[in-house]
């Protein structure tokens, strides 16, 4: 009798999901849930499969710091002739002035002018823009897995293309195609991770993305200094041949699979990432009543029409537009002339190095902070010693340009520039991204995610085509002034419009966008 005891309690101690839905794979052990005495979950496989699919934020932050490096050596030298200012190719590195015409490049050689340095770096933003919104639809149709493996595909074509480019033609071709596959892990990426993780560990999975775009801009920065730029692209091809070999091992979304009626390799999705002794069923059951609450796939009309769809449409995207305008990229395109024109006795290359060192220390400790001082207090944070930063700098290139003597305070830039950095690094580098995940429900995420990020890399390509002429019509000064303004107007917007996230369920954080 004891024994007929024993197996009835094993028995309803290892039923299972799909034992419940009469399916197929019910005999399947690792379907099996434990007792609610014996629950546990693991978080091991949840910061594996995030750091896995966060290579493609590793291999879009080699791209956007490539140009840092890279132009400088494949850039036709400006040269005096006949007193005129020209841009000759040349073999030569420096400046010179010679009535002579300089040599010749060798045909293998790159020499390229200022108008295609331009489109080298801005063809990137216009790549990442396009290929954000299809990797919404994409994601919905064959699931975030499939799209982040073909996506990834891009990146390899791109970087061969730049390695062995021979004119601007393949550079142009190589810097748009790896413009798509940034902007396609932009949108899938943080998709991804805000369907696999636990609600204690979301946020500091969602600051992962940052933090190892981060790494791969100090990756450039520092091998950028040591290689020939073909040898530096040859080594950033190894990233996304590294996330494709990942991506093979790592399962599709539970979300996903719910959302396709395919019950049973959901369980074995969190399973997988949740660890063997979780409470899939209960986990199933959350996600599956956020899906009834919503219904079928929503129409791209909805995300204007739903009142919470619409509500977090707009924090996201303005969240975007303050991260770009808070003029960060402009910062990472043109961190050497910077450092330059303020008259900094140290090394450009050691500059760059210098900021991309604290920007991955400082977004590390952001994972860290996250879940405890919670998304809005970061950000305040963050927005307002920019502000004040941005502010000094204007202030700082106002003395300069007007002649004073700014010599005894030439280490001012640098540290306005340091603490720039930590700041965004805190708060409006990774939260954004983290709260893009979190703001909508399952049936517009694919949607809202790619329209997000697309608003994103058009401020991306909007800042970095006129920072240059911003600094050349109004100045250096008025220049930072503006950016101070763009994040003094984030710091009002964030302390009236956006609420804390932290710890919430989507079903908590769509109530109150709905008004609730």
């Amino acid at each position: 009798m004891d024994s007929d005891k024993v197996v009835g309690a094993m028995a309803r101690w290892w039923q299972t999901v799909s034992q419940e839905d009469n399916d197929g794979m019910s005999h399947n052990p690792m379907l099996y849930d434990p007792l609610d005495g014996v629950v546990k979950t693991s978080k091991t496989r949840q910061y594996i499969a995030a750091l896995i699919i966060c290579l493609g934020a590793v291999a879009a932050g080699t791209a956007l710091a490539w140009t840092s490096p890279v132009l400088p050596q494949i850039s036709a030298p400006v040269v005096q002739y006949n007193n005129s200012t020209i841009v000759t190719p040349s073999n030569s590195t420096g400046n010179e002035t010679s009535p002579i015409s300089p040599p010749l490049p060798h045909d293998d050689q790159l020499q390229l002018t200022v108008a295609q340095q331009t489109w080298v770096s801005s063809l990137l933003a216009i790549g990442a823009f396009l290929g954000a919104l299809p990797t919404g639809y994409i994601a919905d149709a064959i699931g975030r897995r499939y799209t982040a493996m073909a996506m990834d595909v891009p990146f390899i074509l791109a970087w061969l293309s730049i390695s062995f480019a021979k004119s601007a033609g393949w550079l142009y071709f190589g810097r748009f195609l790896i413009g798509i596959s940034t902007g396609s892990f932009c949108v899938v990426a943080p998709m991804y991770i805000s369907e696999i993780a636990e609600t204690s560990i979301r946020g500091t999975l969602g600051t992962l993305f940052q933090l190892l775009l981060t790494m791969g801009i100090l990756f450039i920065y520092v091998v950028g200094s040591m290689v020939s730029w073909t040898t530096l692209s040859i080594l950033c091809l190894f990233v996304p041949i590294a996330l494709l070999l990942g991506m093979v091992m790592l399962p599709e979304t539970p979300v996903y699979l719910l959302k396709k009626g395919r019950r049973a390799e959901a369980a074995l999705s969190l399973k997988w990432l949740w660890g063997r002794y979780c409470d899939s069923r209960s986990a199933i059951q959350v996600i599956q009543n956020d899906l009834d609450q919503t219904g079928a796939d929503a129409s791209f009309l909805d995300l204007f029409t739903n009142r919470g769809a619409r509500n977090g449409l707009i924090i996201s995207i303005l969240l975007m537009f303050f991260q770009q305008f808070s003029g960060i990229n402009a910062v990472i395109f043109y961190t050497e002339s910077i450092f330059k024109s303020a008259g900094s006795s140290l090394d450009a290359s050691i500059c760059s190095i210098i900021v991309g060192v604290v920007q991955v220390i400082m977004t590390l400790t952001s994972s860290l902070l996250i879940e405890r001082a919670g998304r809005k207090m970061l950000l305040l944070f963050s927005s307002t010693v920019m502000t004040i930063c941005l502010a000094i700098l204007g202030a700082y290139f106002d003395m300069k340009d007007s002649g004073k003597d700014v010599s005894h305070i030439g280490w001012l830039p640098l540290l306005c520039m340091v603490l720039f950095i930590i700041t965004f690094s805190v708060g409006y580098g990774p939260i954004p991204w983290l709260m893009m995940g979190e703001l909508f429900m399952p049936d517009v995420r694919a949607t809202a995610v790619a329209l997000t990020v697309m608003a994103n890399w058009l401020c991306v390509f909007v800042v970095t085509k006129c920072f240059g002429i911003m600094i050349t019509e109004w100045g250096s000064d008025i220049t930072f002034w503006f950016f101070a303004g763009c994040m003094a107007l984030a710091t009002v917007y964030v302390a009236v419009a956006v609420v804390e996230t932290k710890g919430r369920s989507s079903s908590q954080i769509q109530t109150w966008l709905s008004g609730h």
